[in-house]
């Protein structure tokens, strides 16, 4: 199994980070305003950056690493 760390860009401009299995149903549910608390109402939201990693504790050590990110080495990251 596949674990994924993705970035969402709002249309507010801000930036959600989160982890998944389900890369699709993921952003699926997020643009149906059943995901995340934080982007509803804040789409429709585009998919800026993904990475795949092995294991689920890699995956929500990623997440939180990059949500330790400034906004503009998030930026960076995504090559916005």
């Amino acid at each position: 199994m596949s674990y994924y760390v993705y970035i969402l860009r709002c249309t507010d401009n801000t930036l959600y980070t989160g982890w998944t299995t389900d890369l699709d149903a993921r952003l699926e549910s997020h643009n149906n305003g059943t995901g995340a608390k934080y982007t509803r109402g804040r789409g429709p939201l585009e998919l800026v950056y993904t990475e795949t990693l092995a294991t689920k504790p890699a995956a929500m050590q990623r997440e939180y690493a990059i949500k330790q990110l400034s906004r503009s080495e998030k930026l960076a990251l995504c090559k916005l």
